[in-house]
């Protein structure tokens, strides 16, 4: 860890700090480039937008994979106040970002954080009607 990842780092922290003062859930993200400019940062908004979604690193994640060419994401670094949830590590996954550098992990948080009472499992069925299913991927490939 250099001294400008340490003070990118702390910008997240700040970021998580300023968000959980807001009402916000306290989590929070910047991507810098290769050059170390800080190209984008935000907080969680899933309080304000009403959206389960609305996490700064899966944010920062569609912002890069819309407005960066692959060179350049592949180039950036994420720093952020947790390590990503399952669902912002496969969209950083998927944008193509190059490093990610978190200050607490998912162990740690979960020792922090308050508890909560476990949501009730989601039923799954399926596979079904493969032939159906399968039209319009062969289509599109």
């Amino acid at each position: 860890m250099t001294p400008d990842d340490e003070k990118f780092l702390c910008r997240a922290v700040e970021l998580a700090s300023q968000a959980g003062a807001s009402g916000e859930r306290p989590f929070g993200s910047l991507l810098v480039d290769a050059e170390g400019v800080v190209l984008i940062e935000d907080h969680n908004t899933v309080v304000s937008e009403a959206d389960i979604t609305a996490h700064p690193e899966l944010k920062l994640a569609r912002w890069a994979a819309r407005e960066l060419p692959a060179e350049k994401a592949a180039g950036t670094t994420m720093f952020t106040s947790c390590q990503p949830c399952p669902m912002c590590a496969t969209a950083i996954d998927r944008s193509g970002l190059g490093r990610v550098v978190y200050a607490l992990s998912s162990e740690q948080f979960e020792e922090v954080k308050p508890a909560t009472p476990p949501l009730p499992p989601v039923r799954y069925e399926g596979p079904a009607l493969f032939d159906e299913a399968r039209q319009p991927i062969d289509d599109y490939y």
